[in-house]
């Protein structure tokens, strides 16, 4: 997964045409670990259709401010600088619920592709 390290790098990657999920982590955040040992299997097998971008709220703090990101770890589709769909809350997240969350997100993209 690609790591936004700058707001400025965070609005490249949320402007592509291509459906673009920002992961919202921290180095200290418990929830965030537990994801981190499945995520590149997820990663691997939605890559044909999105792209993951980790973003660190520590580094990128305005980011984590303008986009209303108060629990991690968060997920949040983007495309064409638009946010489609979020998957917010302050609970731990399993592996099935994220798939659940990134399958959402393509059906939500592909509606507005037609």
């Amino acid at each position: 997964m690609e790591k936004v390290t700058s707001e400025a790098a965070f609005q490249v990657s949320i402007q592509s045409p291509r459906l673009t999920i920002a992961v919202f982590k921290a180095d200290w955040c418990g929830d965030c670990k537990f994801i981190d040992p499945f995520m590149p299997e997820v990663e691997a097998k939605y890559s044909d259709r999105l792209t993951l971008v980790e973003v660190d709220v520590d580094q990128v703090g305005d980011v984590s401010q303008q986009q209303n990101i108060l629990g991690i770890p968060s997920f949040v589709a983007y495309s064409d600088g638009r946010e489609l769909v979020r998957f917010v809350n302050k609970l731990r997240k399993s592996r099935e619920e994220i798939e659940a969350f990134l399958q959402r997100a393509l059906e939500v993209y592909n509606s507005i592709q037609e």
